[in-house]
């Protein structure tokens, strides 16, 4: 059984480490509110553009030439885009992405990609792969949790060049989109080519749609050059969205993490207080027997 010491002692490294669980705990929240409120100010953005690619679209009348939007006959070359964190004590936050990550890359195979390689955002990710001794065609890391958009515009930048040069036939983003505080949702968006629903949506849903969307538009330049200068910008909003979603979850993952370890360090402290409670009581019923029975003895 352990000595009275040795228990006091593991008391206080639990002590310590509540401390330090319930810090970050502390830190993990008031960053959350921070990256809801960036995703909260994103999404006018993001919904303004799309409306405006698919007023282009409609004008445009066909898309064909769009280098963005086009799709390959053979998939020769894909990549998957796995968005995970710089950091660790998430939970399975990682864990979650880089297994939906495996699974597409596996669909993508089956469906006649050649060869599926992968580019990891986050430094987890991108040394889980290493280790696995999976292909990395690039690797990005240090902004996983407080992207900014010119961030997203490199790892954009990247993929979009690759597509156009025809070293990739498609691209696929895998992230943990923040539904609460409590449920994220580990997401897969085909990233390039960009899906023909994005930009051919029609979207009248009053409730949803502005009424000026409704009014008649004129475009300078002509439609389809709009639509093509606006598709880089897309891909660069999708992949901030993207970024911010998986900072926001993964703060939500650690804040859970932390708290759920700082209930266990004071469940564990409750249970060595015990523990030397009864040493202590055990060490004084001893002193005692010995006491009687030296007293016995000289009687």
């Amino acid at each position: 059984m352990p000595s009275q010491q040795d228990i006091k002692r593991r008391i206080n490294s639990v002590r310590g480490t509540r401390k330090i669980t319930r810090a970050m705990e502390l830190v993990a929240s008031a960053k959350l509110r921070r990256a809801q409120e960036r995703i909260e100010h994103l999404r006018p953005y993001a919904q303004g553009m799309r409306r405006l690619m698919s007023q282009a679209a409609r004008r445009a009348g066909q898309l064909r030439g769009i280098p963005l939007l086009e799709e390959r006959e053979t998939m020769s070359r894909a990549a998957v885009v796995v968005v995970t964190g710089d950091r660790g004590l998430a939970g399975a936050f990682n864990v979650n992405i880089l297994r939906r990550g495996y699974e597409v890359a596996e669909r993508l195979a089956a469906e006649g990609a050649g060869e599926v390689v992968f580019v990891p955002v986050g430094k987890k990710g991108a040394g889980t792969l290493r280790f696995r001794g999976l292909p990395i065609d690039h690797a990005f890391q240090g902004f996983s949790s407080e992207p900014t958009f010119a961030d997203a515009q490199i790892v954009a930048e990247h993929v979009t060049r690759r597509f156009v040069e025809g070293e990739l036939d498609r691209v696929v983003v895998v992230y943990n989109a923040f539904k609460s505080v409590i449920e994220q949702k580990v997401t897969e968006e085909q990233l390039l080519p960009v899906p023909r629903q994005v930009v051919e949506d029609d979207d009248d849903d009053p409730d949803t749609e502005p009424e000026f969307s409704k009014a008649l538009a004129f475009f300078e330049p002509e439609p389809g050059d709009l639509l093509s200068d606006l598709l880089p910008t897309y891909v660069d909003t999708t992949l901030y969205r993207a970024l911010l979603e998986s900072a926001a979850a993964e703060h939500a993952a650690r804040r859970t993490a932390m708290r759920n370890a700082t209930d266990n360090a004071g469940t564990l402290i409750g249970d060595l207080t015990l523990a030397m409670n009864r040493a202590r009581q055990a060490s004084i019923t001893q002193e005692i027997l010995e006491v009687v029975a030296g007293a016995d003895a000289l009687s």
